[in-house]
């Protein structure tokens, strides 16, 4: 370990992006302590999300593959159909050939619970109901305080508290998640007459409408719609009943004769909706001792299916960062240097997507250098040099 005089770390926030940030600071040999405002580990038990070969490469690389792939279920191909229900294509998904690096369909509350159970497990000390109020950033090291009174100080604070982080808040106070131009609902359902293809993923390509959906080993139907409409009222988010979304969505679907208004017509209560949001390019993620990671510093809409995958990805590279560099603010130069081109790519890409705008040519990361950021091995500080 090196980090130059970082030897605590304080993490916020025990979802996705946290747990995995402390996965991997662990393995670097960092004391690692995380904080969550939950008082368990459900942060998010509704929505799915599909973990993507990267997001798996990176748990991978903290040596977490064994505690996710025992949830959820693989994805080895994407079928795409029109709005006349004809297929247009059928390929491989990712690294399909490579069991642990598949992609793996799973609910985020599943994934955030399956995480943390890792990170106690590891005799990492995670700390449920202490909601952060300030924090105050010293010469020498940061403290945290929450608002049962209790402080933390370490020598970094970083900030995994999601979309509506406040860490976020703290560093850039106007900085605000911005409509992406999409609601995105989800669902769930085991009476579909839909037999679906087993380990496939089917993307609809509807006329107003754009739909996917996966059938589990079980029999069970996930699927989600994206609709591209006016933000959905906040009364309208919390106090919907899935009835009424049901109602909202299926005169869109009927218009297509595809599997969607079926699947979506035998979910009888499990459905959610949300407004898809984003954060801008160039949101500032630090300030003295404190970085903000994941949703929190880059949130995208979902239409490129990377949320999780990316905070994955950079739980390893800070970890490597810290580990490598020869001080602190070489490490997180370095660490900002690696992955504000690929997030923020990835903010632009799917949000252009949720929009209907075509995506200009842009520069990112290739995989093959993706790859040897996240080995393990490599020397990031060497490499970069």
């Amino acid at each position: 370990m090196s980090g130059g005089d970082v030897t605590r770390l304080i993490v916020m926030g025990g979802g996705i992006a946290g747990a995995g940030a402390a996965l991997a600071l662990h393995k670097a040999g960092f004391d690692v302590t995380v904080f969550e405002a939950h008082p368990d580990s459900a942060e998010d038990i509704g929505a799915f999300l599909t973990l993507a070969s990267n997001g798996m490469r990176a748990l991978a690389e903290m040596d977490a593959s064994e505690a996710v792939t025992a949830i959820g279920f693989p994805l080895t191909s994407m079928r795409v159909l029109d709005d006349t229900g004809a297929e247009l294509a059928q390929v491989p998904l990712g690294e399909a050939g490579t069991p642990h690096l598949r992609y793996r369909c799973l609910r985020r509350g599943d994934l955030n619970a399956a995480l943390q159970a890792e990170v106690i497990r590891r005799g990492i000390d995670i700390r449920h109901g202490r909601r952060l109020v300030s924090v105050e950033d010293g010469p020498d090291t940061v403290t945290a305080h929450f608002a049962d009174g209790s402080t933390a100080t370490g020598d970094l604070l970083i900030g995994a508290d999601g979309l509506n982080s406040t860490v976020r808040r703290l560093i850039s106070p106007h900085t605000r998640p911005t409509y992406a131009g999409q609601h995105v609902y989800y669902g769930y359902t085991g009476a579909a007459s839909e037999a679906g293809r087993p380990e496939t993923i089917t993307m609809v390509r509807g006329s107003s409408v754009a739909f996917g959906y996966a059938v589990s080993p079980e029999g069970e139907t996930y699927w989600f719609a994206r609709v591209s409409d006016a933000p959905l009222a906040a009364d309208a988010l919390a106090e919907g009943t899935p009835a009424r979304r049901r109602d909202l969505l299926l005169p869109l679907l009927r218009k297509d004769a595809t599997p969607a208004a079926d699947l979506v017509a035998a979910t009888p209560d499990r459905l959610m909706v949300t407004n898809a949001t984003e954060l801008p390019t160039g949101t500032p993620w630090r300030s003295g001792r404190t970085l903000i990671i994941g949703d929190a510093a880059h949130a995208a809409s979902p239409a490129t299916g990377q949320g999780a995958s990316m905070a994955l990805e950079e739980a390893v590279v800070l970890a490597k960062s810290l580990r490598d560099a020869p001080d602190t603010e070489s490490a997180l130069t370095l660490y900002e240097r690696l992955r504000r081109p690929r997030v923020e790519h990835n903010i632009t890409v799917s949000g252009n997507i949720s929009r209907g705008t075509p995506t200009p040519t842009a520069d990112r990361p290739g995989d093959d250098e993706l790859i040897r950021q996240l080995d393990w091995d490599t020397d990031l500080w060497q490499h970069t040099q």
